[in-house]
């Protein structure tokens, strides 16, 4: 099988663009194949039998980094399963956020908290940006911080993990400089906009809050933070752009001294960071 013949099917569900780079993504990861590669015809080597399978399962709509079980975030790859989400270049801007946003602290920020961390992609990739601090990452799921441990001892990150409900909090009190969070925060009414191979195949308890309370876990994560961050700590969540401005004046209001809706490099409303007050 070519690579055309594997990647030109795949076009009656992806936009062409999109299925070509499905097949690079699969022939470059799994087989070691180079762009220079396949213009020579390796691809021809592989046994054709293993390509139908892999072509088959993408055809039903499963993600190809599912299908593969690993996925790019940044200059890093990522084990995954369907017990994560799949990690998206937009989160990349929370990482970079918490690298660059200027800081209130006396001191670079030594320990951060990750909340709801899915594949660990946030926390690992602190860890590793940021050696010398302190990381530490929630989840609900045992599936889902199985694959995180497993991707921070892969890529040799220094994570602690620990199993912990974001809408049951411990009563912490001034435990952390930075707190992070990509959390559930699709509506369930906006289900019909989205792509079926996210409906069907990515975790929903990591997506969906319920239509009448779109911002149940920002709440939530909010009312911890504003305890359990140090004086002049922040907070940083990835947004729904929907609910922005609502959400900056429920952290005003929870007592964040400043709150600030962050954008893109496409201009779109990306994520907020909150500054709590220095003599909280």
């Amino acid at each position: 099988m070519t690579f055309r013949e594997f990647w030109q099917p795949l076009t009656t569900i992806y936009p062409e663009d999109e299925a070509r780079w499905i097949g690079r993504f699969v022939f470059e990861e799994k087989y070691a194949l180079t762009h220079a590669d396949l213009l020579m015809g390796k691809e021809t080597d592989i046994e054709e039998g293993e390509l139908r399978e892999l072509q088959q399962r993408l055809l039903t709509g499963e993600p190809v980094q599912y299908v593969l079980g690993e996925a790019p975030f940044g200059d890093r790859l990522f084990k995954v399963s369907p017990a994560v989400l799949i990690p998206r270049p937009e989160t990349l801007w929370l990482c970079q956020g918490i690298d660059h946003q200027p800081s209130t602290l006396h001191h670079p920020p030594s320990t951060i908290l990750d909340i709801g961390t899915g594949s660990g992609c946030i926390a690992v990739t602190i860890a590793l940006n940021a050696p010398a601090t302190h990381v530490t990452a929630w989840d609900i799921s045992d599936e889902a911080l199985a694959i995180a441990r497993a991707n921070a001892e892969r890529l040799q990150a220094d994570v602690t993990f620990e199993q912990q409900d974001a809408l049951n909090p411990p009563d912490d009190t001034r435990r952390w400089d930075v707190i992070v969070s990509n959390p559930p925060y699709i509506c369930e009414q906006e289900k019909a906009a989205m792509e079926h191979n996210v409906l069907d195949f990515e975790p929903h308890l990591a997506l969906f809050v319920p239509n009448d309370d779109p911002l149940r876990f920002y709440r939530a994560i909010g009312k911890y933070a504003v305890k359990a961050l140090r004086p002049a700590g922040r907070l940083y969540f990835e947004i729904n752009p929907l609910y922005a401005e609502e959400l900056s004046e429920m952290l005003q209001a929870q007592g964040f001294d400043e709150v600030r809706i962050c954008q893109d490099d496409n201009q779109k409303d990306r994520y907020i960071v909150a500054w709590k007050q220095r003599n909280q």
